[in-house]
């Protein structure tokens, strides 16, 4: 059974990444025109009612007893991380940032000792540190030995969207993943709304329509419909062990970016993403002891709810 309940976790956290790996470049087409806090608060107002929408539609009930944790996970997962990325992406190309994202499995492992209660084996910590290892250097390649300042804030912001993967990781093994990010956006609304408006552009029709199509993804691929199956491929899979699926995120970065916005993707880069891969299919079979439960379904009623 634990074995059917990895493999579930390893295949929707795969289909997560792919989707995820769509983010930066979204973002970073959204931001060439759009103020990237207007983008955070947009992204975050459009998921809140996206998902406030289906939560009606199912008649959920709401889970009083856990709003101060679910409270946590939308400080983290949809106002902190998601600001810190378009910030980010004002100023990197997507396809950096979306390496510098690949720092997000070691901060996950972490984040998964302190709240998942997991105990990863000493060689998950040694391909854990060696894939950061690959993504710092792979981020400082073309800037000497000094990050930018947008690079300090995706790494601060990658810590705390580790923080948050944790958290909805936990609640999900007694709350399907999809009700844990549906009522994260929609308790974030109160401050998501206002800041939407206050900050709406000035001149919307010189919006190019690509950076609309940006922020219509950041909203609903990324910070709705690829939690819904992150969450409970964490759930599922383990915190941590999961959570390292996301080194392979600046492969699919990488690739897209390449499609969409034309950017250069050099020989070292492949290098480095080639190497990252082999990383995770090594470190991902590593053992990791966890008290956990049996993730619960996909669609189904949560536990004291």
């Amino acid at each position: 059974m634990r074995g059917n309940h990895t493999l579930l976790g390893l295949v929707l956290g795969l289909v997560a990444v792919i989707l995820f790996a769509g983010s930066p470049p979204a973002t970073r087409v959204a931001v060439l025109a759009l103020d990237p806090f207007f983008m955070t608060a947009a992204r975050g107002t459009i998921a809140g009612l996206l998902a406030g929408a289906v939560l009606i539609a199912l008649r959920r009930t709401i889970p009083w007893r856990d709003i101060p944790l679910l409270m946590l996970i939308a400080l983290c997962l949809v106002i902190v991380f998601p600001g810190a990325l378009a910030f980010g992406m004002t100023s990197l190309s997507s396809a950096h940032g979306g390496v510098v994202l690949g720092l997000l499995p070691i901060a996950t492992a972490v984040a998964a000792v302190f709240f998942a209660h997991e105990r990863p084996s000493l060689f998950f910590w040694a391909m854990s540190v060696l894939g950061a290892a690959l993504v710092v250097v792979f981020s400082l390649r073309n800037g000497g030995i000094v990050p930018t300042p947008a690079d300090f804030v995706l790494f601060v912001g990658v810590a705390i969207c580790g923080t948050g993967y944790a958290l909805a990781g936990t609640l999900s093994r007694r709350m399907p993943g999809w009700e844990v990010i549906s009522w994260a956006v929609v308790l974030a609304l109160p401050v998501m709304v206002p800041l939407t408006f206050l900050l709406w552009p000035k001149d919307v029709a010189a919006v190019p329509l690509p950076s609309w199509l940006g922020l219509a993804y950041a909203a609903a691929i990324s910070q709705y419909l690829g939690f819904w199956l992150w969450n409970s491929a964490l759930a599922a899979g383990g915190v941590a062990r999961i959570g390292q699926l996301q080194l392979l995120q600046p492969f699919g970065t990488l690739a897209i970016a390449a499609f969409i916005l034309g950017e250069r993707v050099d020989f070292r880069t492949i290098l480095f993403a080639t190497a990252v891969v082999i990383v995770v299919a090594t470190g991902i079979r590593a053992r990791v002891a966890s008290r956990r439960q049996p993730a619960p379904p996909l669609v189904g009623a949560a536990e004291g709810s």
